[in-house]
């Protein structure tokens, strides 16, 4: 190695030659400069200062959230590894651990839809099996502007179609190539999206719990190997261009976008695997954002060492690159690993074999540094803990939040929600409505099968996949609703983990733990800090409640254009076991002659009806209004009911349970019916058919609460099993039949239709708008 001083060379600056303009262009502010100075001792050369922007940008920093992160809680019986790895684990039994974690992709995937969703998919595979996990599971988080006249810029309604276009087939790409399941996700739509898609990758997977592999730097004098895809040019200031809002100018960002090969991970993913058997790997890291960079400093400070690599040795696929384009570059498919000393020969082969570029490229030294060579040059030396546990926090000024719209309706609405109205048409449509239709065209684009585990797939309430060679399973969900965290931060994000802890209970499953992809504006503005200090306080006391600690995740902010950010969109995955896969169950009716049940905890308590159903997507898509709070939750209640749903299931009393959540009951009960294409008869009572008390009943979106289904014998059962479980009730609301949907109040019909009427608007609606031409 050469010697270790910065000697003079061509991108050696002067102090003189770092000017504002260049730290702009790196997003350093002058207090940020002036560390960086201290830090060093000296002026950095032009490849230190871009290692410094991509190290202390949001992205990899999380210096605006780091402070409240703090507050999530971590920590459980279960844990194997919090955050702080590439991904976080769990222990799940039988000899095995579950490696899983949500991350975003999201400017990326606007300014060029199908790579920049691909390589989301690639990126969050990567962490897991960079933990020696094999990827078992991914599963997907949407988000999109309108693709209709809600939208009512023409430009930006064609922008939204080709996005969509180009997330969803990028998405489909990559995890079909490489041959992981798809088991769904969420897809939603909002205006405030148009000019922010997000996309945010889910991928679980399985390995021995003793046989994890960590991210971190052992052993003086052990080799340092670079393998995978060969360096370029792509992707470079990737992390940076994510830490930004869009501008004017912003899709000219293209060269920052990665570019993905599913056929050459899925190579890397089983040379890694074999090459983690040998014994010989001791430490591994993937080359995510910042690159060669991250993986190095990082994978350094875990272990307290320093990692020396030479850029000569780097593989690459472009030539004449500098110094500075290869640290940051972001090119995809690549993993640097530390070698047993004298066994570097092994990890080599097995690359060979695998047709995969690998080359010691380092060595690790004792001094927790962090040096760089080119061309015989020292072209960066910088302490690790500079770039890692050093790098700034903020305590950025949190604003006083304020309810961004009234909390009742105006007064013409109010009394048009008095008026009677044709509420099979209102269903028909909320049925058709972005949010609620069928996802259909989106997942049936992913390959939910591949690997023979998947026992439940897309367009359920979870994904469930086996545990091969146990009686387990594993049951994930996705959920958030970024309207009701706009409307209130702490309750809309707390929702977020009870929606997604339910519905992997609605399978059978425990839920367990978390991960969470937090998804919000510019931390500069003290309004968006108060969102974001409130949805993570919101998180961490759901979190508690239903016993599922955060193990990682991913803060994504900056999500603004032009200065108008989206909606805050925090997106929890929760991840529960089952202890007998062949007992989980299915969302959707299974047969005829079934009774109708309505399970819940819901008491009510301090409940706010008419501010609560303003926030409904009954009030969105039918009387086009915004106003009112999300629904009331009571942590204790949703605890009991997810306890008394994996109890009924291990007693195999429920052919079926899903999720009330967007559209309501009488959404729940059509979602019911179209798989098998049953039909269903529910009558329930009130003290009078007032109309608003009728819209309430049908369509309010209340926490807490299933729609079930389970044998007319198995009744008494069912209650005799809710006495162990105070506050749990059950209320038969019907049946399952073979004819229409069909519910009557106080022995009136409300709704009486066919169901094929009413699941070809579920059907098509999505389809029919992408296929719609956008006239300007």
């Amino acid at each position: 190695m050469p010697n270790q001083q910065v000697q003079p060379h061509s991108q050696a600056p002067t102090s003189a030659s770092i000017t504002p303009a260049l730290l702009k262009q790196h997003s350093i502010t002058p207090d940020e400069y002036t560390r960086i100075e201290a830090a060093l001792g000296r002026t950095p050369s032009l490849t230190e200062l871009g290692i410094f922007s991509v190290m202390w940008s949001e992205h990899c920093s999380y210096k605006s959230s780091r402070v409240h992160l703090k507050r999530l809680p971590t920590k459980s019986p279960l844990v194997v590894q919090g955050p702080g790895e590439n991904a976080g684990i769990i222990d799940v039994g039988d000899g095995w651990a579950c490696a899983f974690k949500i991350e975003s992709h999201n400017h990326p995937s606007y300014i060029e839809p199908y790579q920049g969703a691909a390589t989301g998919v690639g990126g969050i595979l990567r962490d897991i099996f960079t933990m020696n996990a094999r990827p078992l599971a991914v599963m997907d988080s949407l988000r999109f502007g309108p693709l209709d006249e809600a939208e009512k810029d023409a430009q930006l309604r064609r922008r939204n179609h080709a996005v969509v276009n180009g997330v969803v087939a990028g998405v489909a790409g990559y995890g079909n190539c490489f041959g992981v399941p798809n088991l769904g996700g969420e897809t939603r739509f909002e205006p405030c999206y148009s000019g922010n898609p997000l996309l945010n990758a889910f991928a679980l997977g399985l390995v021995k719990i003793d046989e994890i592999f960590y991210a971190k730097a052992t052993g003086v004098g052990n080799p340092v190997i670079y393998v995978g895809a060969k360096t370029g040019r792509d992707g470079i200031h990737g992390a940076t261009m994510a830490s930004e809002e869009f501008t004017e100018g912003s899709e000219q960002k293209r060269p920052n976008v990665q570019m993905g090969d599913p056929f050459l991970e899925k190579l890397l993913l089983e040379a890694c695997l074999e090459a983690m058997a040998t014994g010989a790997v001791l430490g591994i890291q993937d080359m995510g954002a910042a690159g060669l960079t991250c993986s190095t400093c990082e994978m350094g400070a875990r272990g307290e060492l320093g990692l020396t690599i030479e850029l000569d040795l780097v593989p690459q696929r472009e030539t004449g690159m500098s110094s500075y384009e290869i640290m940051l570059s972001e090119s995809q498919e690549r993993m640097l690993l530390v070698a047993d000393k004298g066994r570097e020969g092994e990890v080599l082969a097995v690359f060979e074999k695998w047709g995969l570029d690998a080359s010691i490229v380092g060595i690790v030294t004792a001094d927790d540094t962090m040096r760089v060579t080119h061309h015989g040059e020292l072209v960066c030396e910088i302490p690790n803990k500079a770039l890692t546990d050093d790098a700034p926090v903020y305590h950025r000024p949190v604003g006083v939040w304020k309810a961004p719209v009234p909390l009742d309706p105006p007064e013409h609405v109010l009394e048009l929600l008095k008026q009677p109205r044709d509420y099979t048409a209102d269903l028909k449509k909320l049925l058709a409505s972005a949010n609620i239709c069928s996802k259909r065209w989106v997942f049936e684009q992913y390959d939910s099968m591949v690997q023979t585990n998947t026992v439940q797939g897309p367009g359920g309430e979870a994904g469930v996949m086996r545990i091969k060679g146990t009686d387990r399973g594993l049951a994930m969900a996705l959920a958030g609703n970024g309207r009701w965290t706009y409307l209130d931060p702490k309750l809309g994000a707390m929702h977020a983990v009870a929606e997604a802890a339910r519905k992997v209970a609605c399978t059978g499953a425990k839920p367990v733990a978390a991960t969470n992809c937090l998804n919000f504006g510019n931390p500069e503005k003290p309004e968006i800090m108060a969102q974001l200090s409130s949805a993570i306080d919101g998180i961490a006391e759901a979190c508690i409640a239903l016993g599922t600690p955060v193990t990682g995740g991913n803060v994504s902010l900056y999500n603004e254009t032009k200065g108008e950010g989206i909606y805050p969109t925090p997106v929890l995955g929760i991840v529960g076991i089952i202890e007998d896969v062949t007992q989980a169950v299915p969302a959707s009716f299974q047969k005829a002659g079934d009774l109708v049940l309505f399970l819940s905890a819901f008491t009510g308590k301090g409940r706010d009806v008419m501010p609560e159903f303003g926030s409904t997507e009954y009030v969105k898509s039918i009387e086009g209004t915004f106003w009112g709070k999300p629904p009331g939750l009571v942590l204790e209640e949703e605890a009991a009911l997810h306890k008394a749903l994996v109890a009924l299931a291990a007693k195999g009393l429920l052919t079926s349970a899903s999720d009330i959540s967007d559209g309501g009951s009488a959404v729940a009960f059509a979602k019911g019916c179209f798989p098998r294409n049953l039909g269903v008869h529910i009558s329930m009572t009130m003290p009078s058919l007032d109309a608003f008390a009728i819209k309430e009943r049908l369509f309010s979106e209340i926490a807490s609460s299933v729609i079930a289904t389970a044998e007319p014998a198995k009744l008494a059962e069912i209650q005799a099993a809710l006495a162990e479980y105070p506050g749990v009730w059950v209320a038969p609301l019907g049946k399952v039949t073979s004819g229409n949907y069909t519910i009557l109040i106080n022995e009136q019909p409300i709704v009486d239709e066919p169901i094929q009427h009413l699941k070809g608007d579920w059907t098509t609606a999505l389809e029919s708008q992408l296929a719609a031409e956008v006239l300007v």
